[in-house]
């Protein structure tokens, strides 16, 4: 045929600058596009070889991609269905861009739309290229094989050429702002990238032999791809070591095994294959996102799955191949497509089944892997309904002792002996084993058990997990006293005046730490084998702080709270009374005298109380509002006088300095100098 020349049917003066621009939001793609329509080409001759209608010979299918530097070409060539003048007309000049002027159209406003709908794949050579050469022979017999040339204006050349078989080349003449793809390591990168599974041989570069005293290519293509990776084989045929070692293969940086793996094998209501790896997860979730490869017919697409997959399940790894998801989406299609939802729901059912198999069937197994495998259930849990309620019959908590049970084990294991006086069932919880160890013991004394959350994900999840009981509640171990974190009785009454717990608190706020945190005294009877004092940690106030740590801005204001602690004293321990006699006899002359001042001003306030009872405000004199004012200011004098005399004999005394720090020494809460004075005063106690 004679060259013909002719315009391509655009309304758009030129829609190159747009798919170079616009349509691809990365450039890097092109070679997958090209890669790809390379594969279809030659799979589609393998079904013309099965059904008969090819009369030559299959022959080497493998497609060749090379660059040439001298003449700044790359050039892909496949042995596949090859096109006539005709088809070469039909597909590439008339097809492609009639959806392209759709396109336009239709998505003008919407850059991000979808583009391999459109068929403009081919046209992805032009985000790199300043002209492209196509070289294409058809299997037909007789077929004159034609080459079709256009330098991105809408204006193009086709004309007969000469080619030996069938199938096409295309010749990528770079542009100069896209040069870097002209690095031989640049497009074996991306070849491995996008190509690593493509199900037909891609050959990039020659193989070398040492001959000569010197390193010589031979004719062997060096095949950068496994044309029939694990996931499109049948589970059955498959071991468990040829699962680990594709693992590696994918994460060749991992060198941990995964715990274990879920073959995804569906084909109704959509098409879905994969292997799911459940992988050792650490504390930074971010590190373990993104690991999920998304393939469309063995065609990588991503590895950013967060719309395909919920949110948790991005912390597995793997690979997922469904041509149901279109190589080029956006997010809003994403999330709006049916089949994207169905294989999410999917996804979501295999990986709660398999959980629940497990949990059935090898207990003792799953139980070596939970501290690995938690914080992924957890996360699921408190982010996905459907999962929750899959998840709660496989959910294991485990104990200080190294026990796992079963939510449904664990209730009934405690119900009885931890429901309170007021019916409601108290889970205890420590969160470090050895800084927790008295309240620990103490709560085991009462026969009590104690779960153990020392895990990322444990106090979100206890939060959420609260919400959905009725009448329970988690308490750490060391929020309160065992007797009040499961009241069991009424409190036993305080052996002490309320005079002496108030002198008792002043004693007790002046020695306690004001660095590390806001102390409340507080008393209680626990008797003499208990320690003298004890701190505790609010519950609710810690829990508000964790939120703030782990939330956004709108709870960050939560981090500037205070540590809040009870200093919570032993009114029947022998030391308390010590304290207290130690006090009365320093102390007792000054404070009688003290509490004799005050007792008389209150006599004189509840004199005048009497005078001006009956009368409304504005019948009291401001005379006798005066001298009221003038009471109570005097009252509040000595009550401040009575304050800094018995914290001065707080921070004096060294008994009660040594009882203080030995309650802050259990919590590790003595650190540094106080430490030291603690050591010294100890001494100096043995020593007398």
């Amino acid at each position: 045929m004679d060259a013909q020349k002719g315009k391509i049917g655009v309304t758009a003066e030129n829609i190159f600058p747009i798919i170079k621009k616009f349509l691809y939001s990365e450039q890097e793609i092109f070679l997958r596009e090209l890669v790809s329509n390379a594969v279809d080409a030659t799979q589609k001759i393998k079904t013309l070889a099965r059904t008969g209608e090819l009369k030559e010979e299959l022959g080497d299918l493998t497609i060749r991609v090379k660059v040439d530097k001298e003449n700044k070409t790359i050039i892909i060539s496949d042995q596949g269905i090859g096109m006539t003048a005709e088809e070469v007309e039909k597909y590439i000049n008339q097809i492609a861009f009639t959806g392209a002027n759709d396109f336009l159209d239709k998505y003008k406003d919407k850059i991000d739309a979808i583009i391999g709908h459109f068929g403009l794949g081919f046209y992805s050579a032009y985000m790199v290229a300043s002209k492209v050469e196509l070289i294409t022979k058809s299997y037909q017999e007789g077929a004159q094989a034609v080459r079709w040339t256009c330098d991105g204006s809408p204006e193009y050349t086709l004309e007969n050429a000469e080619r030996e078989n069938r199938g096409t080349d295309i010749i990528l003449h770079i542009a100069e702002d896209s040069e870097e793809y002209l690095d031989d390591n640049k497009i074996r990168g991306l070849l491995e990238k996008y190509s690593k599974f493509l199900p037909i041989p891609i050959g990039f570069g020659k193989e070398t032999e040492y001959k000569d005293n010197k390193q010589v290519e031979t004719d062997k293509d060096i095949i950068i791809n496994e044309t029939a990776p694990l996931w499109t084989k049948a589970p059955a045929e498959i071991k468990d070591e040829d699962y680990k070692e594709f693992y590696k293969k994918l994460y060749p940086q991992n060198w941990e095994e995964p715990l274990f793996h879920i073959h995804l094998n569906v084909d109704f209501p959509f098409t879905l294959t994969g292997i799911l790896y459940f992988p050792k997860i650490r504390s930074n979730l971010e590190v373990q996102k993104n690991k999920i490869q998304l393939y469309s017919n063995q065609v990588f697409v991503t590895d950013s799955v967060e719309n395909i997959v919920p949110e948790f399940l991005t912390l597995l790894h793997g690979v997922i191949d469904s041509p149901d998801i279109p190589l080029n989406v956006s997010r809003s299609y994403l999330q709006s497509d049916s089949n994207v939802r169905k294989i999410s729901s999917h996804i979501t059912k295999k990986v709660a089944d398999k959980l629940s198999e497990i949990f059935k069937n090898n207990r003792v197994d799953l139980e070596k892997k939970w501290d690995d495998l938690k914080l992924f259930i957890q996360y699921g849990m408190m982010s996905d309904d459907k999962f929750y309620d899959r998840a709660k019959s496989f959910f294991m908590f485990k104990n200080i002792d190294n026990k796992y049970f079963s939510i449904e084990e664990y209730d009934k294991i405690v119900k009885e002996n931890q429901t309170d006086k007021d019916g409601k069932l108290i889970y205890l919880y420590a969160t470090n084993k050895t800084e927790q160890f008295k309240f620990i013991n103490d709560a085991k004394d009462k026969g009590y058990d104690v779960l153990l959350f020392e895990g990322a994900f444990d106090m979100p999840f206890v939060n959420m997990y609260e919400t959905k009981l009725e009448n329970a509640r988690f308490a750490r171990v060391d929020s309160d006293i065992i007797e009040n974190l499961i009241s069991k009785e009424d409190k036993k009454e305080i052996s002490i005046s309320k005079t002496e717990q108030d002198d008792l608190t002043k004693v007790y706020e002046a020695v306690a730490p004001d660095k590390v945190g806001t102390y409340f005294v507080q008393f209680n009877e626990l008797g003499e084998n208990e320690l003298p004092v004890v701190i505790t940690q609010s519950e609710y106030m810690r829990r508000m702080k964790d939120v703030g740590l782990m939330g956004g801005p709108e709870v960050s204001l939560y981090n500037n709270l205070p540590d809040n602690y009870n200093l919570v004293v032993n009114t029947g321990h022998p030391l308390t009374k010590q304290v207290i006699e130690n006090k009365n006899t320093d102390l007792s002359e000054n404070l009688n005298d003290i509490a004799d001042k005050i007792k008389k001003v209150e006599a004189d306030i509840e004199a005048l109380d009497k005078i001006t009872k009956d009368k409304k405000e504005e019948e009291i004199s401001q005379e006798e509002k005066e001298k009221k004012a003038k009471l109570q200011e005097e009252k509040s004098k000595f009550e401040t006088e009575k304050s800094k005399l018995l914290k001065e004999w707080g921070m004096k005394n060294n008994l009660v300095k040594q009882i203080v720090d030995l309650a802050l020494l259990s919590k590790n809460l003595l650190q540094g100098e106080s430490l030291l004075q603690f050591v010294k005063r100890s001494v100096d106690f043995i020593e007398k």
